[in-house]
């Protein structure tokens, strides 16, 4: 009789099978827990490959840029088509810098801090869209383990109504509901983890790409600043 049992409880704790049985609330949170997952991969898919692309335009952009070619000629070449990280930054600075020219600069510290400003507003342009969704895996990684915790916490009601209603503690009564609950925590630790490690690792790689970005910009910032000293000199 309890041999016999045994196949049947089995076929009833298979994943789907518990996923038809839950009550509606757990129902739900493995739902949106399975379409946080979803997401959060999505997520981590798109900025790997954003990333890797950011890091071979900036590759490519240094490259040019210490290829000896006048700082007009890259202008001219990168304001005819759309631009993305170093090159956005050099650009927007060329801009203000031709821009300040052609209405007759002539305070130094004046056209320098426009230009650092342009610099800055586009610096943070791009971090902006490096760093854009990852704070949704910081908090899918936070609050997912818990709301699969309320998951269990259904669950496990669930199990001790039904020994409640039907007055017993035998191994088919108790099974469905705690797995339900088990299954729950499982989802929610299957879209947190994922999550965690990934914001952990696209936080550093997109730190890293703000750093060259920002040596960047600090280096043309120099080079700028050699050259309107040379022709806006100061008063005495």
């Amino acid at each position: 009789m309890e041999s016999s049992a045994l196949p049947e409880l089995a076929t009833s704790l298979s994943v789907w099978s518990l996923f038809w049985q839950a009550g509606w609330i757990v129902k739900l949170v493995m739902i949106g827990l399975l379409v946080a997952s979803i997401w959060t991969w999505a997520i981590i898919i798109d900025k790997l490959i954003a990333y890797r692309r950011m890091r071979a335009t900036l590759d490519r952009f240094e490259e040019n840029f210490w290829s000896g070619q006048s700082l007009e000629e890259l202008y001219r070449s990168l304001s005819e088509r759309t631009t993305a990280g170093m090159g956005a930054i050099f650009v927007a600075a060329m801009a203000e810098w031709k821009k300040s020219f052609e209405k007759g600069a002539r305070s130094p510290i004046g056209l320098q801090t426009r230009i650092d400003k342009a610099m800055d507003l586009a610096l943070t342009r791009e971090m902006e869209g490096l760093e854009g969704r990852l704070g949704f895996l910081a908090t899918i990684g936070s609050s997912a383990p818990f709301i699969g915790l309320f998951g269990t916490v259904v669950g496990i009601m669930t199990s001790f109504q039904a020994i409640a209603g039907s007055k017993s503690t035998s191994l088919a009564v108790v099974a469905p509901g705690i797995a339900e609950a088990l299954l729950a925590t499982a989802i929610g630790l299957l879209a947190a983890i994922p999550a965690v490690v990934a914001y952990n690792k696209l936080s550093s790689d997109a730190g890293r790409l703000a750093m060259r970005m920002e040596g960047f910009a600090d280096e043309f910032s120099a080079i700028l600043s050699r050259q309107i000293d040379e022709r806006i000199p100061q008063k005495a």
